[in-house]
């Protein structure tokens, strides 16, 4: 009984060493998250953030400087202590799997990989990144604001940057505190799948809409609201030939320079954080291997001293180390280059292939937005921001932008603003009531969602809490109501994104028309003696000159994202059309003879509707 005593007495005690022992290094921990290199290497926090950073480099080894420059998914790319033993750098979230239950859940999994970053001997806070290009649209239940094609239709500066402040609250909300936005690409044809996500074909409109979201993201970089912008993809996707998502650019260097250098010249100037670099390539070099524009030009002609990041797997995809000799910075070593990168690279130093000097700079440019974002004093996420993904007051600001992004480009017989106590309004078209297809893609997954997600309101349910007589929704146009006195038919593309929504040859899931299907609902109303208002939900302009030609109203929707039922508000005249054309709107496919769509370069080249083009009722 003894013996068994005095076992229990050891184990107790033994218990109570360890729970010590845990409180003691929990503490440990928590100092070392408040200023952990400060203390432990005794850095000079009252020096300039420059002095700071070179005494930073000076104590770290090559493997700690590859790792900071080194970029992977939370997922897949590493094994549970691969942050801590290759010395991470930055974390990156895409599809795949969810990073935890609810936003508390997800910054739950990045503060565990903080803390794996602070466990390693200098404690070089992670960055985390994601594709928050119209909301934190990542995550089911955020605020989603139209595209960026929609948000330069309400030639709004003040309302994209009020956009982009409330997506770097939530982004931060569920976690993150770096972007991969805005794009400020200038597109010339619509065959790119990306059109969407640029401003406009304005290169003096993108300028003035890309200041306006970088002051929204950023902000005051050291608050727990804001996050880093990236300015993307530099240079020249959306101007290669036949709009090809990482084609060749046949421009000169004078036209690049005057069309697609002035948004990034204006993103420098507003310090934008990084900026990514296109897949595209100039005269058979790859962008990112481009010294002459990467290195010569954007850091040292334009000054630009934030990072320089590549695209999806760069590294591999570019010439490995010619990438870092052009500018690159940090790489996205993702979808098994993790081990390509790191040992490539340092063999490459070792070899004298890479210079020191060339390391450093790469380290240096990511310690300076670190440092800008304050993560050396608070590398976590605040669990109190959570309360603020999708709340009302930023649906109000999302639901304006819808509002503000419609463009009418018919207006028949004052068909509009629809009366709201008319008999009997029908609804056609499966878009009208489903939040993802009216949303696209990068929404919820990267290709976007054909279903609907949390919060979002569809343009049907809109009508509903509108209008006064009766509505039918007819999704198919499978029965004619021929007594109807409005007939609203919604159509348009299905979602994509990237590569995947490029229009190509033998490519049949996208075109530059209308589906058939979509096609035959405005055949079936033709002839009908009902006003006939035609909504279009698309990511870029279509050849859809027999269709406005068949409707009395025609409207230009754009991708609206999660607040559908403001498009009813303007329909039912609750507010007037405010949109204007952010692109020239094509007439045929005679416009796409050459490389480019309309208004590129060829006078003769007219379009239907040009560039700046909006109704009023």
């Amino acid at each position: 009984m003894k013996l068994l005593f005095y076992r229990l007495s050891l184990f107790g005690s033994l218990i109570i060493s360890v729970f010590i022992l845990s409180s003691y290094r929990l503490t440990i921990r928590q100092e070392n998250t408040t200023m952990p290199i400060y203390e432990r290497f005794n850095i000079d926090s009252s020096a300039s953030i420059e002095v700071q950073i070179n005494q930073i480099i000076n104590l770290m080894t090559l493997d700690e400087k590859i790792g900071q420059m080194t970029q992977v998914r939370h997922f897949e790319d590493i094994n549970p202590d691969d942050v801590t033993n290759r010395f991470i750098g930055s974390i990156i979230h895409t599809q795949g799997p969810s990073p935890g239950e609810g936003a508390l859940g997800w910054q739950e999994k990045f503060r565990s990989l903080q803390n794996k970053a602070m466990d390693t001997r200098l404690g070089i806070p992670l960055l985390f990144a994601v594709d928050a290009i119209h909301g934190q649209n990542t995550y089911n239940g955020a605020t989603i604001f139209p595209h960026n094609i929609g948000m330069g239709a309400t030639h709004n500066p003040n309302l994209i940057e009020k956009s982009a402040s409330i997506t770097a609250l939530e982004t931060q909300a569920t976690g993150f505190n770096w972007t991969f936005s805005p794009c400020i690409a200038i597109p010339y044809n619509e065959k790119w799948g990306r059109v969407y996500e640029a401003y406009s074909e304005s290169t003096d409109l993108t300028s003035e809409f890309v200041s306006a979201s970088i002051k929204g993201y950023q902000g005051n970089l050291t608050s727990s609201n804001t996050v880093l912008a990236t300015a993307k993809h530099f240079i020249g996707d959306g101007s290669t030939d036949h709009g090809k998502e990482g084609g060749s650019i046949s421009l000169t260097m004078q036209e690049i320079c005057s069309r697609l250098l002035p948004p990034y010249k204006q993103a420098v100037k507003d310090r934008v954080g990084s900026i990514m670099v296109s897949f595209s390539s100039l005269s058979g070099i790859p962008i990112h291997a481009h010294k002459e524009l990467l290195t010569d030009t954007l850091k040292g002609a334009m000054g630009f001293d934030g990072i320089v990041v590549s695209d999806w797997k760069g590294y591999s995809r570019f010439g490995r180390n010619d990438i870092i000799n052009a500018g690159v910075d940090l790489v996205m070593a993702v979808d098994g280059d993790l081990s390509i990168f790191q040992t490539g690279l340092k063999n490459a130093v070792r070899d004298g292939q890479v210079s020191q000097e060339r390391i450093n700079d790469a380290v240096r440019r990511i310690l300076r937005q670190k440092f800008r974002l304050g993560l050396f004093q608070n590398p976590y996420p605040d669990s109190s921001l959570v309360s603020h993904i999708g709340k009302s007051s930023h649906r109000l600001v999302a639901k304006q932008a819808v509002r503000e992004s419609l463009v009418l480009l018919k207006h028949h017989n004052n068909v509009l603003p629809i009366d709201k106590n008319c008999n009997k309004i029908v609804v056609v078209g499966e878009h009208a009531d489903n939040v993802g297809l009216q949303s696209g893609g990068w929404t919820i997954a990267w290709q976007g969602v054909k279903e609907n997600y949390s919060k979002g309101t569809t343009i049907l349910e809109g009508i509903k809490k509108v209008a006064q007589g009766e509505i039918v929704y007819d999704p198919n146009a499978s029965l004619k109501h021929e007594d109807a006195d409005v007939v609203i038919i919604v159509v348009g593309e299905t979602p994509y994104a990237e590569f995947m929504g490029d229009i190509v040859d033998g490519n049949n899931s996208h075109q530059l028309i209308l589906s058939e299907k979509h096609q035959g609902y405005l055949d079936f109303y033709a002839n009908s003696k009902s006003n006939i208002i035609t909504i279009l939900i698309s990511g870029r302009p279509l050849i859809v000159t027999k269709e406005i030609d068949q409707s009395d109203a025609f409207i230009a929707a754009w991708l609206p994202g999660s607040e559908g039922d403001g498009i009813a508000e303007v329909l039912f005249g609750e507010f007037n059309f405010k949109g204007r054309l952010p692109h020239s709107w094509p007439k045929s496919f005679e416009n796409f003879k050459g490389k480019y769509g309309p208004n590129f370069w060829d006078k003769s080249n007219v379009p239907l509707f040009e560039l700046g083009y909006g109704l009023k009722y």
